[in-house]
């Protein structure tokens, strides 16, 4: 064997070193693209279960607050606009858009429930309804749930995000266009606590 030959044969295997790597880092970004989505479609699931409990709870409490008409319709627009941007964000998970509208429709809906829950508190005979407590308990499990997932797919983000800005993963996330994902954050304050349903 001479010396180009041998000078070939080195080329090659460096040539094939280094699309192994490239192949390698892109199946990597890949893989935790599709976890952080998976672990989305896990609070989608939460959310979805969430939005189709809100609408029994306003029946069971729309006889005991006929006066308060207002905030009953308020939930249901809250619930209707969050499902909405629930759809949006399922459709496209890490989306910096979607996510930052449906932290905005979540904490409008938060709200909304909020004050459902502080106004049913003047009714003793609504905080007494075996429908309505079943409900709250099915609606704080829910709530407990979707905090879970939620951490979960912000652990996933992270790891992909941080995996597509280290060097050299970035090279390859930038060729490719594997886009940063936004994480799932609830900005203000009182959006971080669960809606009260103490009913005792």
């Amino acid at each position: 064997m001479n010396v180009t030959s041998t000078t070939v044969v080195i080329l090659a295997g460096l040539l094939l070193l280094a699309v192994f790597f490239v192949v390698g880092l892109y199946n990597k970004l890949v893989a935790m693209r599709n976890r952080y989505r998976n672990a989305y479609a896990q609070i989608d699931v939460q959310l979805k279960r969430r939005y189709d409990l809100i609408p029994n709870l306003v029946e069971t409490a729309r006889a005991y607050l006929q006066h308060e008409r207002g905030t009953l319709e308020a939930v249901i627009t809250a619930r209707n606009a969050a499902s909405t941007a629930g759809a949006a964000a399922a459709a496209q998970p890490g989306d910096p858009v979607a996510m930052k509208a449906l932290v905005g429709a979540e904490g409008v809906l938060t709200g909304t429930l909020g004050r459902l829950f502080a106004l049913s508190e003047a009714y003793p005979d609504l905080k007494a309804n075996t429908t309505m407590l079943g409900l709250m308990e099915e609606l704080a499990s829910t709530e407990n749930k979707v905090a879970f997932s939620r951490q979960a797919y912000n652990d996933a983000v992270m790891v992909y995000n941080t995996q597509r800005e280290v060097f050299p993963s970035s090279i390859i996330s930038n060729s490719f266009g594997f886009a940063a994902a936004e994480l799932f954050v609830i900005e203000a304050p009182a959006q971080r606590e669960p809606p009260k349903v103490a009913f005792t």
